[in-house]
């Protein structure tokens, strides 16, 4: 599966379901266009999980959404949760790496450590 493009109208249906990997670029960022041919190729090696390319320039809204400061962003969701997110170019072997890992993740204690920073931020506004 080839990367699709990711815009704030398909956002939310595309992260819901699934291990989701975001590339927040710009066209003019030299590092973007080096970790752009990485990306791809994990991409076409890994056809269970969704690639999606977030433009900066083109989905401003979105890319302030996420506070994206720095480009490249790699934003990894599974199942609708956002599991890890940083910024800079990954080597192929990181990239590699850090599929595995989320991959790994039980997602029951995820959904629970989630679950409990709610009680805990929403008992601190209360």
């Amino acid at each position: 599966m080839a990367t699709v493009t990711i815009t704030k109208e398909n956002f939310a249906d595309t992260v819901k379901e699934g291990t989701v990997l975001l590339d927040f670029w710009a066209s003019w960022c030299r590092p973007c266009r080096q970790f752009g041919p990485i990306y791809e190729k994990s991409s076409e090696q890994h056809t269970d999980l969704t690639f999606g390319k977030v433009d900066t320039e083109d989905q401003q809204e979105l890319t302030a959404t996420f506070g994206i400061s720095a480009i490249p962003t790699l934003m990894v969701f599974r199942d609708g949760i956002r599991v890890f997110e940083q910024a800079g170019a990954l080597p192929s072997a990181q990239l590699e790496n850090l599929i595995e890992q989320v991959e790994a993740l039980d997602m029951d204690a995820v959904r629970a450590k989630v679950a409990e920073m709610e009680a805990v931020s929403g008992s601190a506004e209360a």
